[in-house]
């Protein structure tokens, strides 16, 4: 599929405060939706279309399509490119400010699955905006610069193990699909680039009391990652006797880095630091 002609035809050009990368090869669209595992009963809503191509695949496979652009210089692409399809609807919008549950609600879709080709540089925010706003998301599969994809993925102890990390594994259970080169996009990024699945617990396995509280542990933890617990938690500005109290009820060595932590232990702790200040 060849995305040159319709963007020059509306005289389009590339904004770089958006981060527009567009894919157009047939297979790995095909590979984007086989991974998401999309039916005919899903809705599913798409974060920044671009030109359109992946949103026709998914079209293609679910019952609704929800696409939400910013780039209003992109609507003559994707309406003249959709317009065979019945089950599309292009929403004209932030994605830090859209309510995704209204949206995906207006088809009686309890969850909804979300599959993007995400612009690099709300990677971040947009991931953990529908994680911690308690969307009724059932799965994330979207393309992240490969070095993100990394640090999603990365084991405690580990050099690209961090607070998003710990953050996204609490939310969810999260692999990577499959890899994708810079090659594949127009304009082509100085970056390879991952498909990331990130399946979201209906059940968690680990529960913390006060999820508020376990963000701040986890920040505080990695806040400087040379620092051990004991220095590090001090950002939380605890009773050193609470903070040493609640680490021994954890079960969790003062000497250790934040970086050695494990999803579990800092649920636990966060849950110990909630029942001893209260």
């Amino acid at each position: 599929m060849n995305i040159s002609e319709d963007l020059k035809k509306e005289k389009f050009r590339f904004k770089k405060q958006f981060g527009q990368n567009f894919i157009s090869d047939d297979h790995l669209l095909a590979k984007i939706v086989e991974a998401a595992e999309i039916t005919p009963e899903d809705v599913v809503i798409e974060i920044g279309p671009g030109a359109a191509t992946l949103t026709a695949a998914l079209a293609e496979k679910a019952a609704q399509v929800i696409a939400i652009e910013i780039d209003k210089d992109l609507f003559p692409i994707i309406e003249r490119r959709m317009a065979g399809y019945s089950n599309f609807e292009l929403v004209a919008g932030d994605a830090m400010k859209v309510d995704f549950d209204a949206l995906a609600a207006k088809y009686g879709a309890k969850r909804y699955k979300v599959v993007a080709n995400l612009p690099y540089y709300i990677t971040t925010p947009i991931v953990m905006r529908f994680l911690e706003e308690g969307f009724r998301v059932s799965e994330l599969v979207i393309m992240v610069q490969q070095e993100v994809a990394d640090r999603f993925l990365a084991n405690p102890g580990t050099k690209a193990y961090g607070a998003i990390t710990a953050a996204i594994n609490y939310y969810g259970s999260v692999s990577r699909a499959f890899n994708v080169p810079r090659t594949m996009f127009t304009p082509r990024p100085e970056v390879d680039s991952s498909i990331v699945k990130i399946k979201c617990y209906e059940n968690k396995p680990f529960e913390a009391d006060d999820e508020k509280l376990l963000r701040r542990v986890i920040k505080a933890a990695f806040g400087q990652r040379r620092k051990t617990l004991n220095n590090a938690l001090k950002a939380l500005n605890l009773p050193k006797d609470e903070l040493d109290k609640a680490l021994q009820r954890a079960g969790i060595d003062a000497a250790r880095r934040g970086e050695t932590l494990s999803v579990e232990e800092f649920v636990c702790l966060s849950n110990a630091i909630s029942k001893i200040s209260k």
